[in-house]
């Protein structure tokens, strides 16, 4: 079985353009995302798909693994899917390029210990929100499963609503994840249904035509870099965590 990791990273981003190169006590946060996911032992492979001069040169100075991809992809899984067209693996596991403080053991979570190529696989992850703050903000994906971890709908607003009962916790998907190639050809091969358009998150697409989709929980904290604020907090978390 052969696993492959991907780690996407765009310069052209609306609300942050060069995020990926953006300085984190004096690395680029790329940087702090492939050394992370270096130390995962499951995976055979690791490169960053970019389409960026820019980013490919601060790959190659970092002697990270760099694959170049078309500047015209609509989303980071289309991208991902070019890297599965000319390297051939069982699983690739994306870990989105702005996620510095991913935990690896999170990673590990969702790579699966046996080959599953019948159908269309996705895995992602989700972790609790506990702030009100975080569960508000659109940029935020939330998700609610069902059993065995099963998705059912992905929503920038607070989903489920609290009618009924305030006893539970609202989840938020994590920049993690994973896919066969048969999940990413039908990805890309399947045209935006009407409600992905409307919410604009990618995962609808498996739902809106009876894909099953699955969310690991998982508990450690993540953050990720969507913003110049994020880049903030992030940058004071290593800063602290680099004086213990």
């Amino acid at each position: 079985m052969k696993i492959i990791g991907v780690i996407p990273a765009r310069y052209a981003s609306t609300r942050f353009p060069g995020k990926p190169l953006a300085d984190i006590c004096g690395k680029p946060m790329i940087w702090w995302v492939y050394q992370k996911v270096k130390e995962i032992k499951e995976l055979d492979e690791l490169y960053v798909a970019t389409d960026d001069e820019r980013i490919k040169k601060v790959c190659d100075e970092y002697d990270m693994k760099v694959v170049m991809t078309r500047n015209d992809h609509p989303n980071h899984i289309a991208r991902i899917h070019e890297v599965s067209e000319n390297i051939k693996a069982d699983y690739y596991i994306c870990v989105c390029g702005d996620e510095p403080l991913i935990n690896i053991d999170s990673v590990k979570k969702i790579i699966p210990s046996e080959t599953y190529n019948d159908e269309p696989l996705f895995i992602g992850e989700r972790r609790k929100l506990k702030d009100p703050a975080e569960t508000i903000d659109s940029a935020n994906i939330k998700v609610v499963t069902g059993e065995n971890d099963l998705g059912i709908y992905c929503s920038r607003t607070p989903i489920p609503y609290p009618k009924g009962t305030l006893m539970f916790d609202y989840y938020k998907t994590v920049g993690i994840e994973c896919f066969n190639k048969l999940g990413l050809d039908f990805f890309v091969n399947t045209p935006m249904g009407k409600t992905e358009k409307v919410e604009d998150v990618d995962y609808i697409r498996f739902l809106e035509h009876g894909v099953k989709i699955y969310f690991k929980e998982v508990e450690s904290y993540s953050l990720s870099v969507d913003t110049p604020k994020d880049l903030e907090k992030v940058i004071s978390i290593i800063q602290n965590e680099n004086k213990k």
